[in-house]
């Protein structure tokens, strides 16, 4: 259906994209995953023809992209869009008649789905009416009503809670039996890993890791052990043969260096915590992407407070009065000092008279700058709170 490969994006002096490479058939859940500014949006819209890649080829079903294949795709963006003003079922149709949807054959099809996603009643309330996660909701309608061939979801389960994400799941999986190939992105790993058949995970613009989930687990081996417990299992972190800790209130994931010293690590468990629950696993995707992605991201830079980072700031007419006083003082003392040396009967008395001047003028200077400064800092402090 899709394939992508070696695919480049770069935008002045960063490059978003570089030689990411994927293929979604049909009847295929495919997990496109990476952290924040890792370059899974820019790879969608260049899939999209959004924006154009500067190098790669991007094919459906062996075919560059065209403007017809706009009507076989569906896609949800991260950023959403939807008229605000608009009332539900006109917004629904007017996306389907942007895919070449008439409004009599969409608006069966709107109401089906308002039906599927509980809001059979809200289809005359304008769209700010509802709530967040009831938007999304109407957005993913607009994104499936015209039945795509390839649907595209960036983050399709923010602002849902957990009765609709397992709502969503069950869409998803129906449309994938109906045989749609269906990408996702997302930071909620518990999805992927419930829902996927393909991954590719995406740092730094580079794909790191891909291929079936069952044998992206399989790489990691099946060192790690699952913990469910009652007491404080802060000490986990530092267990000898212990070599990644993933540790929350009652739960915890442990990567060990050797699976065969477990009786050792349940021995000094049951003394310091009440077990429900010991198992060996295969790592979670989320210990998985923990694990690539943090060994490969460099730390971020600290910035500095807003008060303290330095602004251009124009000069303040205080201060700009007394710097044109100071620089006229002692202009004329380079006069009146070269005058006295020139011509003896002129005498110095003109040029000490101009030096007070000058260091009198400095100081005001000094004076007004301060004052400006503190009026400045005092904004900045005020506005920070």
């Amino acid at each position: 259906m899709l394939k992508v490969s070696n695919l480049r994006k770069e935008f002045a002096s960063v490059v978003a994209v570089d030689g990411a490479s994927l293929e979604v058939k049909r009847g295929e859940l495919f997990g496109l995953l990476g952290p924040n500014g890792a370059g899974k949006t820019t790879t969608i819209r260049a899939v999209l023809n959004i924006i154009q890649p500067d190098s790669g080829e991007i094919t459906f079903d062996g075919k560059p992209f065209t403007r017809e294949m706009w009507n076989i795709i569906g896609y949800l963006p991260e950023e959403r869009g939807l008229y605000r003003k608009s009332k539900v079922i006109n917004t629904i149709l007017y996306f389907a008649s942007l895919k070449g949807i008439s409004g009599a054959q969409a608006k069966p099809l709107a109401y089906h789905w308002l039906d599927r996603f509980g809001l059979k009643e809200a289809g005359t309330r304008k769209v700010e009416e509802l709530s967040k996660g009831n938007q999304q909701k109407i957005q993913l309608i607009a994104s499936i009503l015209h039945k795509p061939q390839l649907l595209i979801l960036d983050e399709p389960f923010s602002g849902l809670d957990p009765v609709n994400q397992i709502l969503l799941k069950d869409i998803l999986l129906e449309l994938r039996r109906q045989n749609t190939a269906i990408i996702f992105s997302t930071h909620q790993m518990d999805q992927v890993e419930k829902m996927c058949d393909n991954i590719c995970l995406i740092n730094r613009g580079k794909p790191v890791l891909s291929g079936a989930l069952v044998d992206v687990k399989s790489r990691y081996g099946t060192n790690s052990v699952r913990l469910e417990f009652d007491g404080d299992g802060s000490f986990l972190k530092s267990l000898p043969n212990i070599k990644r800790a993933d540790v929350y209130q009652n739960y915890a994931e442990l990567e060990l260096v050797e699976i065969q010293r477990t009786g050792e690590l349940l021995g000094k468990l049951d003394a310091r915590l009440n077990l429900r629950k010991f198992e060996i696993v295969e790592p979670s995707l989320n210990s998985i992407f923990i694990n690539v992605v943090g060994g490969v991201l460099e730390p971020e830079q600290p910035q500095l407070p807003a008060a303290s980072v330095p602004v251009s700031q124009p000069m303040d007419p205080r201060v700009r009065k007394q710097l044109l006083s100071v620089a006229i003082s002692f202009v004329a003392l380079a006069v009146f000092l070269v005058l006295g040396v020139m011509k003896p009967n002129f005498g110095f008395l003109p040029s000490v008279i101009m030096l007070v001047g000058g260091l009198f003028s400095t100081f005001k200077y000094l004076q007004a700058k301060g004052q400006v400064d503190r009026e400045r800092r005092s904004k900045l402090q005020g506005g920070s709170s």
